[in-house]
């Protein structure tokens, strides 16, 4: 591909600022003390994922991670048994609240949270009040009888206690675990009965679009139903009710007030929390994470990739059941403050965030793509009402960021904002393709291959190819990558959810295109593909004509010829816009995506639906749906309890039976 046939260049990195950038520092750094030229990003990622031991060891040492027992081989082994950092003993919460870690000084009037509820109640805790905090929760764990090795689960939203609660977990190299207050019973115990807990963290309701939500008769049938709880301790969050049995969790912090802040050193490997799977089919698997490999991860992650450090206010709307949550208040780890939201993006219009945003001098602001692909749709000007020169980057998660999007970002906050396009998963808590400083912003692209990540497309034959759409994989280890699942003696759930399709390297399950610029385009899952005579193509180019139909409030593509029938159909489904109606809007759509994509990726049926049938953290059922229409038994294509809306499956089951 020739510079002309590249795509406009929404964003470029000023040389002055460059010249301030950490990733910058760092290969000053590497030049002066390794002796490794590094010129540009390519070269220091090649260096990353050519060198691998030698690169991780160096983020180690640039970014200040402290060690109580030294390590010796960084790496050994391969995927899926790669060990890092060998005999090396550390801790989390350590890293995120002593000062010198990245370079920051955290001192005790430093400003480490700034929190804000949907219904106007703030709250802010320096780096002193917070550190004061967790050293009185985690005495009181131990009061408990929490130890090394412990669970403690939470079911509580996206505020200060919570995140008091977590960093005095995992302080005693205890583990942690999280679930948003809007689950359902059966979706939080199917999580907490598999790890066991000691103790529950909860809170006795919360607010969200405009409303109070009682959430005490939730936490006795946990009680009842988690036989290994030991202890359950409440918050007061919305006002009054308590509940008999409980510990009081302000009660708790004024016995413990003034005891002494420690940290119990852990290997590598010791996990830190579990993160789970969507859950679509059977138990949500636990996804066990270790100490040492988030660490380094998100200090590379937040530092080198995203910039962030001392004077950076971080946010990203998330709740307690996404991984983005644990990303956020990783900025910790860099001595960022961290901006912590809870509430829905929509209420009491889809200006909250925006407005929080200008609040609180917001100057890295994280959402979905789901939401700007709103706020486009619904005509949003956020910076024509609000003042947000503050903001430096704008990133974006969850599914693949429109060019649209990209399109309404540019224009809305100009060329000096960068946009910072991710993607990852869970199943690292990190993103393999990412943004990064001192690179170009290219429309409708991920600017790179995260540092680290070895990130190849494989075509069918398992080739590596460029300029190609192929399985997003992983051929080198990355040291936050799962250290088991739980439950899973023998390694034989993780080997086969990540390595069947090519032993010792990761397929993740994503489509991918990279370019010869070292960008990257993600087209969704590679198991919902549409294969449409022999042309495959993913669901998320399909959705970004679909859905760029003001009409059209939400969308789900599923070509059933790919479910073991080859007569199968094309089918779209879409929940469209009040006032409007399939007979005005489908011959638009067929018009468009015929132009768009190709004749061969028209529907063969449009079919309205009122609603989207959604996993707990918002992803579309593509793969459920498809194995309904296949003829799959809804109770065995999907756990109702996973979804956050069981009933939009109703018509899918329907359609099944015709």
């Amino acid at each position: 591909m020739t510079n002309a046939d590249a795509p406009e260049v929404l964003w470029r990195p000023e040389p002055s600022r460059l010249s301030e950038t950490k990733i910058e520092a760092f290969r000053e750094w590497l030049r002066a003390e390794r002796g490794v030229e590094v010129d540009d990003y390519q070269s220091l990622w090649e260096f990353s994922v050519q060198r691998v031991p030698e690169f991780w060891a160096a983020v180690a040492e640039f970014l200040g991670m402290r060690w109580h027992q030294q390590p010796g081989e960084v790496l050994s082994g391969a995927m899926p048994q790669a060990k890092w950092f060998d005999g090396g003993t550390l801790n989390y919460a350590e890293h995120a609240l002593t000062p010198g870690v990245a370079g920051a000084s955290k001192a005790d009037d430093e400003l480490a949270v700034i929190f804000h509820r949907e219904d106007g109640l703030t709250r802010q805790l320096t780096y002193g009040k917070l550190r004061a905090q967790v050293a009185a929760f985690r005495a009181a764990l131990v009061s408990s009888g929490v130890g090394k090795g412990d669970r403690v689960v939470a079911l509580a939203p996206n505020c200060p206690q919570t995140l008091v609660a977590f960093l005095a977990t995992a302080s005693l190299g205890a583990v942690w675990s999280s679930c948003s207050p809007d689950f359902g019973v059966r979706a939080i115990s199917d999580r907490f009965t598999q790890i066991e807990p000691k103790v529950l963290v909860a809170v006795n309701g919360y607010v969200y679009n405009g409303r109070s939500f009682d959430t005490r008769s939730t936490i006795s049938q946990l009680r009842e139903q988690i036989p290994s709880l030991e202890a359950t301790v409440l918050i007061d969050y919305v006002g009054g009710g308590s509940l008999d049995g409980t510990l009081d969790f302000d009660d708790l912090l004024a016995a413990h007030d003034g005891a002494e802040l420690a940290f119990e050193p852990v290997d590598f490997a010791h996990p830190l929390w579990v993160l789970y799977s969507s859950g679509t089919t059977g138990l949500p698997k636990g996804i066990v994470h270790g100490h040492g490999g988030i660490t380094i991860e998100l200090l590379k992650a937040l530092a080198l990739q995203s910039d962030l450090g001392p004077g950076d206010r971080f946010f990203w709307f998330t709740t307690t059941g996404w991984m983005m949550w644990n990303f956020l208040i990783s900025g910790l780890l860099v001595g960022t403050t961290i901006v912590l939201f809870d509430g829905s993006p929509g209420h009491p219009d889809l200006n909250v965030l925006w407005h929080l945003a200008e609040q609180h001098r917001v100057t890295f602001f994280g959402t979905s793509a789901p939401f700007i692909q709103s706020c486009l749709k619904e005509g949003i000007k956020p910076s024509s009402k609000y003042d947000l020169t503050a903001l430096r980057a704008i990133g974006s998660t969850g599914s693949p960021l429109s060019v649209e999007g990209f399109r309404w970002l540019v224009n809305e906050f100009g060329k000096s904002v960068q946009i910072c396009s991710v993607s990852g998963g869970t199943d690292l808590c990190a993103a393999f393709v990412a943004a990064s400083p001192d690179l170009p912003v290219w429309l409708g692209e991920l600017s790179c291959r995260a540092l680290g990540a070895a990130v190849e497309s494989f075509d069918e034959a398992g080739n590596s190819v460029i300029e190609e759409v192929g399985e997003l994989v992983v051929t080198q280890p990355m040291p936050s990558m799962p250290v088991y699942f739980w439950n899973d003696p023998d390694g034989s759930r993780l080997r086969e959810a990540y390595f069947e399709m090519y032993p010792g390297i990761w397929r993740h399950g994503d489509w991918i295109r990279i370019t010869k610029r070292g960008s990257a385009v993600i087209y969704g899952r590679s198991d919902s593909t549409l294969n449409r005579g022999g042309v495959r193509m993913g669901t998320a180019e399909f959705y970004r004509v679909v859905e760029g139909f003001a009409s059209v409030a939400d969308s789900l593509v599923i070509d059933t010829s790919a479910a073991g029938n080859e007569d199968g159909q094309l089918l779209c489904f879409l929940v469209l816009k009040s006032g409007a109606s399939l007979a005005d809007v489908e011959p638009s759509l067929r018009k468009e995506l015929r132009g768009a994509l190709s004749p061969r990726h028209v529907p063969d049926r449009f079919v309205v639906v009122t609603e989207i049938p959604r996993t707990l953290n918002g992803k579309k059922c593509e793969v459920p749906v498809k194995k309904i229409l296949s003829g799959v038994a809804p109770e065995r294509a999907v756990s109702r309890d996973a979804l956050v809306n069981p009933d939009a499956l109703r018509p899918f089951v329907e359609l099944a039976r015709e």
